[in-house]
This record gives C-alpha cells, structure tokens and sequence, in this order.
C-alpha cells in the first residue's frame, strides 16, 4: 500500500515550490532588515570581498530559523488560496475527501521544517552566531575613526579617552576634540583640548595620523622624568596652531577569536545552556552564602560582642529581638556608646554602599541567567511556531479561496507581525524580570495556538469564517441595535394592494396594540424571577409582529409615496428581546445565579421593554396616519 498517493504527490510538489519561493523571499527581506541594523558598522570600512561573503552567509544561517515560519505561512495561504480559487479543494471534498486528509502530506513536510528548525537553532545557529559576533567585532576595531561617537568618550583605541562635541560624517572632521591620555603611572598624565581636527589610517595600515587644529596641551611634570622633575613647574603647557601625532594602531583587518564568545547565550545549543544555567545558579548561591557568613561575622565583630562570649549565641538564637539589644546597650558607658554608634554609622555606610555595588554585580548575573533561560525555550517556541503557522495559513487560504500574492501576504505580514509584536515584548519584559521567562516566551505560542485550531477546526466545517454579515449581524444583536426598514417604489407591480380588505386589518392589528401595552405595564420593572426562572413566550408580541410584517408586505407594492414613508417609519418588532436574556434556558439560569451578570441582563430586558412600549405608541399613531392616507383609495375601488 502507498504512503504517498498521487493526490498527495500533487499537492507536495505544488507546495514545496511555493515553500522554496517563499522560503528565499522572507530571507531575504530579514537579511535587509539585518543589513540595516549594522549598517553602519560595516560601509567605508574597506572590507575584502572574502569578509563580505562570510558576514551574509553567518547571518543568513542564524536568520533561518525566523524564516522558516513565516514561509511556511505564505506558501500555506498562496498554495491553498490557489487551490481553493481553481475549485480543486471543491472537487477533492466533492470525492469525499475530507480537509484534514487534504492537509496530510504538507503537514508531514510542515513537521519535517519543524525538527530542521530545531537543528539549525541547537546546532548550525549557534555556531554561527558565534562567528558573527567575531566578525561584527572585529569590524567594529577596524577604522576606529569612524566608530567615534559624538558627546561620550571613546576608549577603543588604546592608551587615549576621546572626547568629541561634533562630528562631520562626509568630511571627516571632528570638532569640541578632548583627550586624556595616561602614561606609566597615574601621576604622568596629559590632557590635549582642540577646536578641531582629524583622524586618519596611513598607508602601511599600522598607525593613526591625528591631526589637531587650534589646540592646548595640559600635562603633568611631577613624574615624567625628565630634567625639570627638580624645578619648580607643576605641569607644562603648550598652545599650538596645528599638531600630528602617529598613534600605533594596527588597522589591518584580522578576525579574532570566535571562542572568545562562548559565554554568550546566542552561541551555545540546549547542552550548553543547560550546563550554564546549572553553573550560574550555582555561583548565585555560593555567593549568596558567602554574603550571609559575611555579613553575619561582620556584626559578630562589634566591640562589645567581643568582650560578651554570649553575644554569638544569643545574637544567633535572638536576632530578632529588640530587648536583647536594648539590654546590652544599657549597660554601656557614654564612652562606650559613642563609639558604638560611630562604629555602627561608618559599618551601615560602608554596607550601603557595598550592597549597591552588589546589587548591580547581582543584577548582571541574573540577567545572564534570564537571557540562558530565554535561549533555551526560544529553541521549542520557534520551532513549534512552523506548525503553529501552518495551521493557520492552510485552513485560511482554504476559507478565503485567493490566491497570488496579494491577500495572502496581506494576511501573512499581519499575523506574522503580531507574532513578532508579542514575542518581542514577552522577550524584552523577560529580560528585565518584570515577566516570568517561561510565560513571557510562550505567550505568543499561548495566543496563537487557540487561533490555529479554531480556524482549522472552521475550516474542516466549509464555515464562513469571514462572512461579515454574520459578525454585523451579530454585534447588533448583542447591542440591541435593530435594522431599519428600506422600502422604496417598484417599477413593475403585478398586484395592487387590497386596500379595502386592509383597512379593518390595520385597524385591528392598532386596537391589539393597544390593549398589549394596557395590559401589560412595559413601562414597570419586570420581574427578575420570572426573566430567568420562570420564562413564558410571550405569544401576542408574536402574533403582533406577524400581522405588522403581514400588511406591510402588501402594502410596498403601492405606488403612494406617502405610503411607502409611513411604512419605512414603522419599528420593527423583535419578540423575544424582552421576555429573557438567551434563548436557551439553562444559559438564564446561569446568568440569573450569577447575580453581577444577572443584574446587567435584568436592565438590558428592562430597557427592551421600554422600547417595546415606545414601538407601540408609535405604531398606533403611524396606522391611523396610514388608515388616513388609504382610504380614499377604497372609495374609489
């Protein structure tokens, strides 16, 4: 028996070339968006074309696992948009062939991109992530000139604190020049201030040629040795018009190390994250309990502790107790106390600031560990997001029936875009532990999975999932909107109306209207009892409507104007808005238990009840103008 049949055959070879298509599309697209990011990292450096090539194809492999869903996606909705437009998903359901079976061999290719997904993510991402971070930073070394920033100091090339105000990117120049340069020892020193001037490379590639325009020079003498160390000159000073100096810089581009980047996160696969989160806990604890044994005999050292050998224990068993200090506090001199008290201000000083230092070291570390966390589940999310996105874009090109690149891309950019909006954010808030790290990566998984099975389950049921009739339909009855009515003259009528057999209908239908509404007090609160635990069909409301639609078909075959604007003016009756909430009793009841629910629903069927009172008054006044206004009409009949 064949795995594959024919049908199946079809449909794959139909897909994948669409999936290639789409695949090397959205690629593309994410490496532009990856080429801008570094753009400036990488324009007028003078790289080889060989650096070039590495730097595409590094990017394009940790770019892979993002593609590979949202290809999946467009290539679902274009392929079965297509399929849907040509009536073949008619033909093959005609057959008897249900969507599901239709769906089966794609999504085995769908599972099949999901486990590459996972591969390139554990195993070819990470390594190539690692490659790229070597070459970004190394390009980043290469022509510091044009990496200097403007209003922070830049400390990249060694042995300088560059300081520029301004800068002019097509010229080059820099202006509001401030450098700090150390020597041998703190003390030699020097400090060199310009209103402009210029970085270059020279020719052999082996230093920097600054050049400096209008500038004085600061530096210190008490330590340069030289003959003026015994003269009496603090520190020299020296204006000049325009200076170059020859800074040796090797600016000859070499890529480092890539394995100086196996701490990060983005290089390791599952093992590895594993191993680090396991290393980085560990190292939080020890250091927690080496804070705790730190601090504990840092109070234990207090001068009266050491003089009391029952201080430790009771400081142990009783920290918490406050007539314990009390106690020991009182039998201390004034001396004693003084001294005490200095000891404990310049000790709580001295741990302020040492735990704010901590604080932060205890921040950074916790935020790898964070950012290991969110390596580790991002591998599962974005994979599982292949099939997730299939499961969306088939059943949708199967509903909408379009194919090309039109609605398709529509649909796939929005959805793909949410995708992306939910995931960044969850990823960003868990970075900053603000969100949980499991919830914050699977939100988006969380979110789009119900979506999925609704549009496929949909789907599988040929429902009308974009029929937005139905949805306006629907909100108006939610909030109580009615249509209205829109009855204009007709060219061609094959029957008059029976005017004479109307009048004593319409005459009747405005007496029942108003005994209903004499009898029945709308204008009263109802009872909430009887709204949810005692429902009775309210059957003269119906038979009112019936009559009302019953004269009002006849008589939009007229030819009168002002007939035809009368009926347009008639409400129309809805008879089951304000007898009870749902249709279905045991959902009143619920709604009745619920009293906050109930409470809601007992004042939305109050308010049907007024309009149904305002709908009567005005149906009596409206037939009697229509009695009026057909009567002649008899007369002449």
């Amino acid at each position: 028996m064949r795995i594959l049949k024919k049908l199946d055959i079809y449909i794959l070879k139909q897909f994948t070339l669409l999936f290639a298509g789409t695949f090397f599309i959205c690629l593309f697209i994410l490496m532009m968006q990856f080429l801008w990011r570094y753009v400036d990292d990488l324009i007028g450096k003078g790289l080889p074309m060989e650096v070039w090539v590495k730097f595409f194809f590094y990017a394009s492999l940790t770019l892979v696992p993002l593609a590979l869903p949202l290809a999946l996606l467009l290539a679902s909705l274009i392929n079965f948009g297509n399929m849907g437009e040509r009536l073949e998903l008619l033909a093959m359901k005609a057959a008897g062939i249900p969507l599901l079976r239709i769906l089966r061999p794609v999504l085995l290719f769908s599972a099949g991109v999901t486990v590459a997904s996972f591969y390139f993510q554990n195993v070819v991402a990470p390594e190539s992530s690692k490659q790229l971070a070597a070459l970004l930073y190394s390009t980043k070394q290469k022509s510091p000139e044009m990496e200097i920033p403007e209003g922070i100091f830049y400390n990249e090339i060694p042995g300088y604190n560059l300081f520029v105000q301004r800068k002019d990117v097509e010229t080059g120049m820099l202006y509001g020049i401030l450098i700090y340069t150390q020597g041998r020892s703190f003390d030699d020193t020097q400090v060199v201030m310009a209103d402009s001037g210029r970085i270059q490379a020279t020719a052999e590639q082996m230093h920097l040629k600054l050049t400096l325009y209008d500038g004085r020079r600061f530096r210190n003498m008490q330590n340069t040795g030289s003959a003026m160390d015994h003269a009496t000159v603090p520190y020299m000073r020296e204006t000049f018009l325009e200076e170059v100096d020859l800074i040796p810089f090797d600016n000859n581009f070499s890529v480092m190390d890539a394995e100086l980047f196996n701490d990060n996160a983005q290089t390791k696969g599952l093992d590895m994250l594993t191993r680090g989160i396991d290393s980085i806990g560990t190292r939080l604890d020890s250091m927690g309990r080496e804070q705790y044994e730190q601090y504990r005999w840092s109070f234990l050292q207090s001068p009266h502790l050491e003089r009391n050998p029952d201080s430790a224990r009771i400081v142990d068993h009783a920290a918490a107790s406050a007539t314990v200090f009390d106690t020991i506090y009182a039998r201390m001199g004034n001396n004693e106390r003084s001294q005490t008290a200095r000891v404990a201000v310049g000790r709580a000083q001295s741990g302020l600031t040492q735990a704010t230092s901590m604080q932060d070291y205890y921040y950074g570390i916790n935020r790898s560990l964070r950012i290991h966390f969110l390596e580790r589940h991002k591998k599962f999310t974005l994979s599982l997001a292949c099939l997730i996105f299939f499961f969306i874009g088939a059943p949708l090109g199967a509903i909408i029936r379009k194919g090309g690149i039109g609605v398709p891309v529509v649909i796939s950019v929005v959805v793909f875009i949410f995708y992306y909006m939910v995931n960044t954010a969850g990823e960003k808030l868990a970075k900053n532990g603000e969100w949980d790290v499991t919830f914050a990566l699977w939100l988006s998984t969380m979110v789009l999975t119900p979506m999925a099975a609704w549009v496929t389950v949909k789907a599988n049921k040929d429902s009308t999932v974009f029929d937005f009739e139905a949805y306006r339909k629907f909100f108006r009855r939610l909030l109580g909107l009615r249509e209205s009515r829109h009855i204009s003259r007709k060219d061609v009528i094959l029957n008059d109306p029976d005017y004479a057999a109307l009048v004593p209908d319409i005459e009747q239908f405005a007496a029942d209207c108003t005994a209903y509404k004499d009898s029945h007090h709308l204008w009263l609160m109802p009872s909430y009892l009887r709204i949810f635990f005692r429902y009775e069909e309210d059957s003269e409301v119906i038979m009112l409507s019936t009559q009302l639609e019953q004269f009002v078909l006849e008589l939009s075959n007229s030819t009168d104007l002002h007939v035809l604007a009368l009926l347009n003016d008639m409400p129309i009756l809805v008879p089951d808005a304000h007898p009870r909430p749902f249709r279905r009793p045991w959902l009143n009841t619920a709604a009745g238990v619920f009293f906050p629910v109930g409470l809601v629903l007992w004042v939305r069927i109050w308010r049907y009840r007024l309009r149904l009172w305002r709908d009567l008054e005005q149906l009596q006044h409206l037939c009697h103008d229509l009695i009026n206004r057909i009567t002649p009409y008899t007369q002449a009949a």
